[in-house]
């Protein structure tokens, strides 16, 4: 197989991506598809989700395992990779429900505009297929390991960060960092719950989004956004 397309996102590395979509329903992806492929998505527009078909691009070739350490499992606990959505599979695909915003057409190409997403940016495509939700959902489906969605941290940001948003005039960056950092995207071992002497790890962090970089810190339970400046 090969790749149809690349999605175009927010986030530049892994570092910050949300864990599932539509985590955060901010996080825009655009599909520009070859013009070849331009047909292939008339009658999409009646589709409110599609499924993303997907490659862990960024895992080195070789690096698949049997058991790996979820994150919902603190990153101490090895359970089965068949068990878990982690990117060190026999095979490194991916698979991603998340809303279609939108077809945006331009001559022969079409572009499809995403929202939710989960995608690291320049990820490979090899498929879209339409979410029906009398065959794709499952309400009383369980994961005897993931009892739902993660707790959410309030986010708060400080004057500083306050100032380098509106200097930047971009409303629209806002909801997405405190999407993103409501999520508390520190690795396991930095979190008490985690750790053998039940304490956080004291530090700052930096997370690419869009074009800029966001430093923050947890403190007692709360996300504070210190600053945003343009990448290092």
């Amino acid at each position: 197989m090969k790749p149809i397309a690349t999605i175009q996102t927010p986030f530049p590395s892994n570092y910050g991506v949300p864990r599932q979509p539509a985590l955060a329903p901010a996080a825009e992806g655009r599909i520009p598809l070859p013009q070849n492929l331009a047909g292939a998505v008339d009658g999409l527009e009646g589709c409110s989700h599609v499924w993303l078909i997907w490659s862990f691009h960024l895992v080195p070739e070789g690096r698949g395992r049997n058991k790996v350490r979820p994150p919902r499992l603190g990153g101490n606990t090895r359970i089965g990779v068949f068990a878990t959505r982690s990117p060190f599979r026999p095979n490194p695909i991916g698979l991603s429900v998340c809303r279609l915003l939108r077809i945006e057409r331009d001559g022969g190409q079409a572009t499809l505009v995403l929202g939710g997403v989960d995608l690291v940016d320049g990820t490979p495509i090899y498929d879209i297929k339409p979410y029906v939700a009398y065959v794709d959902s499952v309400p009383d489906a369980t994961v005897d390991w993931v009892p739902g969605a993660p707790a959410l941290c309030p986010v708060r940001w400080t004057e500083q960060a306050e100032a380098d948003l509106r200097e930047r005039g971009d409303g629209a960056l806002r909801e997405l960092i405190d999407q993103v950092l409501a999520q508390d995207p520190r690795p396991p071992t930095h979190k008490a719950d985690h750790r053998a002497d039940g304490r956080d790890v004291d530090r700052d962090y930096g997370t690419a989004l869009r074009e800029v970089d966001v430093r923050w810190r947890y403190d007692s339970g709360i996300v504070w956004v210190l600053g945003i400046s343009p990448p290092p």
